[in-house]
């Protein structure tokens, strides 16, 4: 596998012993219990005949799906270049050739068999009244967010195989109203890699391990970064147009970095959770992952709104938008205060090393459009602190959220789900199960003494003792990290991030910068992203060739 341009994969010692271990269970893992491709059904095929301006896409040559941006799409959709079926279907084959064949990469868990008769109606429909920003556009969902399209939500664990929801989570609804096609749902590490220590990242018992599209021959298995795997990894080999993943701590801008993309951690608060297998509600939210800034704030106003199912929704109102497309300024970076602290940039060996000489050509280009960047510290949380909220709030949230699947579902429990699992642990707790055990050790009051004061110190740590100081201090825009690095301190305040492609390292890795604000900065954020981004365009799409 190459990158398109002089970047040359040299395979380093290390990587080829980690591959010699990891390579062969990736050819097992990606086989999945339930079978990856699932078929077109009869009702989608009828729907395409019906279709006049529907034809199946292959020979299809005016139209290149890589790459390519909701705004191309859309002008291609809107003069009759292309239509949604066809669309639909190229993206269809493309998941066919180089997902489930060619490399393997096993982004996609599954598909969805009602993707054609959607478009189909998209087309139908399209130019009648009002529509919204993303009428016929390919979007995949990590499988962790319920959608009621015939695919099953699973957050690839065996014990969900059947879990099918019969209603959309609020994310779903959203991406319907704005005209969405949701194609298909993307493999994760299992549970939000929340299941156990030591798994590699992009593994699920239920899916199988997610190769990376920069070179699944070259890098070691984790390299993908998780637990949003396959969103990132499907987005960056041009499986759709826009993914969504889901952060506790890392899960959206680890695979975004990782992959080359531009991905969007909000504010906890500007987007619904309901619908969402939880990890943890103090800290969970759903966002864009996108080959563009300019997509990915489109598809962020999208999917904003109050939902009076998910309280913490309320704290947004009148400081979320719907449309953040304004903020796309090329001078967002003329006068910006930046903030970095090179503690988070990493140690000594050859990676780190590597992805230092990327930051530093960062610094130097954001200086180059007008940024001003200092040197900060920032307050850490005291070593004594080892925060039990995640835990507590896992066992807690998960029971409530399966308290409520059909009898299909074998497990309605925490508990249920380690004693299934110990049923065939080879299989569905190859690497053990340590975190779902801890996690059912934790209290049965929701309003543990113990656990209120964890997560009261952890916000006050991170957010009023910690990045709230540092940016108060040097009056900062925002905070600068190298892919996901110090990406657990404003997980635990709640606060945004985005990550941005800032180039590859000498193996062809990709690596991201990150930008870091206070609660609901979103759009300004988005400046700062975008104005590096144009200034740049470093991004380089995977070759399969």
């Amino acid at each position: 596998m190459k990158v398109k341009n002089s970047i040359k994969s040299i395979v380093v010692v290390t990587f080829v012993f980690i591959l010699g271990i990891f390579l062969p269970m990736g050819a097992a893992f990606a086989q999945s219990p339930q079978g990856l491709a699932n078929k077109v059904n009869p009702k989608a095929a009828e729907a395409v005949s019906k279709n006049p301006t529907a034809a199946k896409a292959t020979g299809l040559q005016s139209f290149q799906i890589e790459e390519t941006t909701i705004a191309e799409v859309q002008r291609a959709l809107q003069t009759n270049r292309i239509t949604s079926v066809e669309l639909v279907q190229m993206y269809l084959d493309r998941i066919e050739e180089y997902d489930k064949n060619g490399p393997g990469i096993n982004s996609i868990i599954s598909v969805n068999p009602e993707a054609l008769e959607i478009a189909a109606e998209m087309d139908k429909i399209r130019g009648k009244g009002n529509q919204g920003p993303l009428h016929g556009i390919p979007v995949i969902l990590k499988d962790n967010i319920d959608s009621k399209d015939n695919m099953p939500t699973t957050a690839g664990t065996i014990a969900l195989k059947d879990n099918y929801a019969t209603e959309d989570s609020f994310v779903a609804k959203q991406l319907r109203e704005a005209g969405a096609i949701i194609l298909g749902k993307a493999n994760m590490s299992e549970w939000a890699y929340f299941m156990t220590t030591g798994a590699p990242s992009g593994y699920s018992g239920l899916g199988g391990q997610v190769l990376h599209p920069y070179g699944p021959d070259t890098f070691a298995t984790g390299s993908v970064g998780g637990s949003s795997s396959g969103t990132g990894a499907g987005i960056a080999a041009n499986f759709a147009l826009v993914g969504i993943g889901s952060e506790t701590s890392g899960s959206i801008l680890s695979p975004s970095s990782a992959n080359s993309l531009v991905g969007i951690k909000p504010t906890v608060g500007l987007i619904s959770r309901t619908g969402i297998i939880p990890l943890s509600s103090t800290q969970d939210t759903a966002g864009p992952m996108t080959r563009t800034v300019t997509d990915a704030a489109i598809t962020l106003g999208v999917l904003t709104g109050i939902d009076e199912t998910d309280p913490i929704t309320k704290t947004s109102e009148g400081k979320s938008l719907t449309d953040y497309t304004p903020h796309l300024k090329k001078d967002g970076l003329q006068g910006a205060r930046i903030g970095i602290d090179y503690s988070f940039a990493g140690g000594n060996g050859q990676a780190q090393v590597e992805q230092r000489r990327i930051l530093e050509e960062a610094i130097e280009e954001m200086k180059a459009q007008g940024a001003i960047i200092e040197q900060v510290t920032i307050p850490r949380p005291p070593s004594s602190h080892s925060s039990i909220v995640l835990w507590h709030d896992f066992k807690h949230d998960l029971n409530a959220y399966l308290s409520k699947v059909s009898d299909d579902v074998p497990v309605k429990s925490l508990a249920d789900v380690i004693e299934f699992n110990k049923q065939d642990p080879d299989v569905r707790m190859r690497f053990g199960q340590v975190h779902l055990e801890r996690a059912q050790g934790m209290s049965d009051d929701p309003l543990d003494p113990t656990y209120l004061d964890h997560r009261e110190k952890d916000y006050r740590y991170n957010a009023t003792e910690g990045i709230d100081v540092v940016m108060a201090e040097h009056d900062l825009d925002a905070l600068l990290f190298i892919n996901n690095r110090g990406a657990g301190m404003p997980a635990r305040a709640g606060y945004p991030s985005i990550t941005v492609p800032a180039g590859y390292s000498n193996v062809g890795m990709p690596v991201g910068v990150t930008f870091t604000g206070m609660a609901y900065s979103e759009a300004r954020l988005i400046e700062l992203a975008y104005s590096y981004e144009q200034a740049t365009q470093k991004r380089v799409a995977p070759s399969f060739e």
